[in-house]
């Protein structure tokens, strides 16, 4: 089939095809990448640690007082979750006895 004809008899004629990959003969390779340099043993880790060190210089901590708003928001909720639970545990053991004695 050539790019005028139709793909169907009685259709709009195929749109033209493009050449692959395959068939373009000047594609050349991609230039290797060169491997960084290695560095000493342990330069690593002395790099991690000034990068973090420069990350904690950026962080906004909180005040005394968010600290301790903080602090209690999650008390209480844990609080109220614990007898949340609590009373949960008491309703099933009662139930559970009851069923199965």
């Amino acid at each position: 089939m050539t790019a005028g004809e139709a793909a169907l008899p009685g259709g709009p004629p195929a749109p033209p095809r493009r050449p692959t990959a395959r068939a373009v003969p000047d594609r050349r390779p991609e230039p290797r990448r060169e491997r960084e340099a290695r560095t000493a043993p342990g330069g690593g880790a002395r790099r991690f640690v000034s990068e973090s060190w420069g990350e904690l210089k950026k962080v906004e901590w909180p005040t005394q007082n968010q600290l301790i708003q903080g602090v209690a928001v999650v008390l209480i909720a844990c609080l109220i979750v614990g007898v949340f639970l609590y009373g949960c545990d008491i309703l099933f053991k009662h139930l559970v006895q009851r069923v199965f004695t």
